[in-house]
């Protein structure tokens, strides 16, 4: 009779109240596998856009569902096993990542007490984080990396209209939207560790601690237009998307970039292009390798993750309630232990 474990399950899409926690089957590994007893799981927006069935997205993106599904992706734990062809990781090793995203987020579920993932999907947890700290970091820090540092891979993009190379950042200035956010305070800190001059906006209640990571300048959206007040950014990274993104291009310089984590709604093309602005997005994929080149800034501090509350995984309904009442101020977390 196959093992069981609690897990955090998903019948129907839905509010926050269709999170069920349950007993489930415990994951059975395959080559290149390994599995983990999770002590920690991070949130992120694809968690609750795959629990309301992707309805904001177009028909041909939805996925299809095979109920029940788990949820999640981030994760820090403990090695509990691994298949006999793993050589990069031992029973016993502490360990984070972002697993089996994008194209094995109906399967790879992270809201449990136990996972199955690729091998080349985590990295050693860095040794100063505890599993809180680092499951609050990967899908964030691996999208701010992989727009900001190295693509790292060579997948389809799609949003085919925007393709993505990161841009040089050393003595350039960047301008962060969204910087009080999950991906956003991790972009500028990454941004600042890389040379570049950094223009950070989000709300009032972010002030504080973007200026303990050293901002070059502090934008309050709340009371200034941002475009009312910069020119000449070299590059504006937004974290938030929705309506107005072509405000963006009025601040950029001739022949600057516009980085759009989520550039659905863009409509600025033909201005970009004529102003010589390079327009461009990615979808973030799980990179073990990315991550662990991560965990050296997160071990000497020149990179911080900011927790925003932490719940029990049995709540994590409760979690999601949160993170649809806005002004989050870094990362959700579950506790698994």
């Amino acid at each position: 009779m196959r093992e069981t474990m609690k897990a955090v399950r998903l019948h129907a899409f839905g509010g926050p109240d269709v999170l069920v926690y349950e007993d489930a089957p415990k994951p059975e590994i395959r080559p290149g596998e390994v599995l983990v007893r999770v002590r920690a799981v991070g949130l992120n927006p694809p968690d609750w856009y795959l629990r309301d069935g992707y309805r904001a997205l177009p028909p041909e993106w939805r996925p299809d569902a095979d109920f029940p599904l788990i949820l999640g992706t981030d994760i820090s734990g403990v090695v509990e096993a691994t298949a006999a062809d793993v050589a990069d990781f031992q029973v016993g090793d502490e360990v984070f990542g972002m697993v089996r995203f994008p194209d094995g987020v109906m399967t790879g579920g992270a809201y449990a007490e136990y996972v199955g993932t690729p091998a080349t999907h985590l990295a050693h947890k860095p040794a100063r984080l505890d599993h809180l700290q680092a499951a609050a970091a990967p899908m964030s820090l691996l999208t701010a990396w992989q727009f900001l540092i190295e693509l790292g891979h060579d997948a389809p993009n799609p949003f085919q209209n925007f393709p993505h190379e990161p841009a040089e950042l050393e003595g350039r200035t960047v301008l962060i939207n969204g910087a009080g956010g999950g991906v956003g305070h991790l972009a500028t800190q990454l941004a600042r560790a890389r040379g570049a001059r950094v223009i950070a906006v989000a709300s009032a209640k972010n002030a504080a601690m973007l200026g303990d990571f050293g901002v070059d300048q502090f934008i309050d959206y709340g009371k200034t237009a941002i475009e009312t007040v910069v020119r000449d950014v070299d590059l504006v990274l937004d974290a938030v998307g929705g309506p107005g993104m072509e405000r963006f291009l009025d601040v950029i310089r001739p022949g600057g970039a516009l980085f759009l984590v989520n550039p659905l709604g863009f409509e600025g093309h033909d201005v970009a292009a004529s102003r010589g602005i390079k327009v461009s997005s990615t979808q973030v994929r799980s990179n073990g390798a990315q991550l662990a080149q991560a965990a050296a800034l997160l071990d000497r501090q020149a990179v911080r993750v900011v927790i925003d509350s932490v719940f029990p995984l049995s709540e994590a309904s409760r979690a999601h309630q949160r993170a649809a009442e806005g002004g989050i101020q870094g990362k959700i977390v579950l506790s698994a232990v």
